[in-house]
């Protein structure tokens, strides 16, 4: 399984006053920090090696992962430095932890999907970045990717169509090239990216038919603690 670079190092100024003490990935959810639940899962969907993209209040985040040796993950760092970076910028600072290819995963989702399937689904289009996608009739936020038989036709955030049912899910997989044009501690988020790839044609779809949970809201950590304890009570966690 390819590695998986984890970005959390924003700010999370949605959730203060909650995260003004501690990063978004330690917040409590069913019992644990929310990035445990993340390392539990990614092992057994067969990821052996994660980089952490980690800015405010990163060092918290270390001492609650450490090596990762807890998960039977090996976990490196890669840290923003005095400057955020935005999600983006991140990912370039983090590529020679990566290697050639590598999923991309936000610090603050949980994603009912299976990754091999993914990775095969890249491997095969043979395109610079894929997105995985679902059909979100602006349910969960504004949707803003345009995807056609397996295709993403355009991803934009800014400039939205009615003909755009879908939203990012959560999970990318890249090659290291697509970010070539990028320089070191540039500024940029990761949509910039997307957009640019998706408009020349480089961004494979991969549809997903199951909610993701998220804890970038009140409501989003509400709904992943219902999911985590009803998980717990069913014995699949």
């Amino acid at each position: 399984m390819f590695p998986v670079a984890i970005l959390a190092g924003g700010l999370a100024t949605r959730l203060r006053p909650i995260t003004e003490t501690i990063p978004k990935s330690l917040i409590e959810i069913a019992g644990k920090p929310f990035i445990h639940h993340q390392l539990e899962y990614l092992q057994k969907q067969g990821v052996s090696s994660v980089v952490l993209c980690i800015g405010y209040l990163g060092e918290m985040v270390k001492t609650a992962v450490g090596d990762g040796s807890d998960w039977g993950i090996k976990v490196d760092y890669s840290l923003d430095g005095p400057t955020l970076l935005g999600t983006g910028g991140a990912l370039k600072r983090a590529l020679p932890l990566l290697g050639e290819q590598f999923f991309v995963l936000y610090g603050d989702s949980y994603l009912p999907i299976d990754f091999s399937a993914v990775q095969n689904t890249f491997i095969s289009r043979k395109k610079l970045g894929l997105m995985t996608v679902l059909e979100n009739k602006n349910s969960w936020d504004k949707s803003n990717v345009e995807f056609s038989n397996g295709e993403i036709l355009e991803h934009n955030k800014i400039n939205i169509r009615t003909d755009m049912h879908h939203i990012d899910y959560g999970l990318g997989l890249l090659k290291t090239v697509a970010l070539e044009s990028y320089t070191q501690k540039e500024l940029f988020d990761l949509s910039n990216l997307y957009n640019a790839l998706s408009l020349a044609g480089q961004l494979a779809g991969y549809e997903v038919f199951e909610r993701f949970y998220e804890i970038g809201s009140p409501q989003g950590i509400l709904d992943a603690q219902d999911y985590f304890l009803q998980q717990s009570t069913n014995g699949t966690l």
